[in-house]
């Protein structure tokens, strides 16, 4: 129980990636940490693109990303939403400078994009956002995971292990 006292935030919309929330969520909740699930609504249910949906306990306006110790942005189509909204990229960017980890798996780079903390970070992505990361500024590379001080990333579900093992570890050490 490592992680007892930690507290994640899990950002949540519709469609994201089923198992790129669940995976890592559950991974941590094993190992004793908090994760809240944060949304545009509280309360609202929201479907993952295969049907598992997630309920979001906080809207984002409802919580202070300082009374958290980490977050998870789940790839899919929901990053493409989540980083329209100010209050989410607020949160990342509170992240990225109170040096918080930060996870981002497949297309949730998207939300680090909008939030403009890549300049020469070195990173990884679905490959289909490869273009958008470097154009970002970033040093993409084609790896299963790519932790860079504090911001974890990975490429696409295959790597759930390997990115939820890091960012627990990197949480543990936080």
């Amino acid at each position: 129980m490592r992680l007892q006292n930690k507290k994640v935030i899990a950002l949540v919309s519709k469609d994201f990636e089923d198992l790129e929330l669940w995976y890592p969520l559950l991974r941590l909740q094993e190992e004793g940490a908090t994760v809240d699930l944060v949304g545009e609504q509280a309360g609202e249910e929201y479907p993952g693109k295969y049907g598992v949906p997630a309920t979001a306990d906080y809207s984002f306006e409802d919580i202070d990303p300082a009374d958290y110790d980490g977050i998870l942005v789940p790839g899919g189509w929901s990053p493409d939403k989540l980083r329209r909204y100010d209050s989410v990229i607020h949160m990342v960017r509170h992240m990225d400078e109170n040096k918080k980890p930060i996870g981002q798996i497949c297309h949730a780079g998207w939300v680090l994009i909008s939030a403009d903390i890549l300049k020469g970070r070195q990173v990884t992505s679905t490959p289909g956002i490869k273009d958008d990361m470097v154009n970002a500024g970033a040093i993409w590379h084609d790896e299963a995971v790519v932790q860079d001080e504090h911001i974890v990333s990975a490429r696409r579900p295959p790597d759930l292990p390997p990115y939820a093992k890091a960012f627990a570890d990197l949480l543990a050490e936080s």
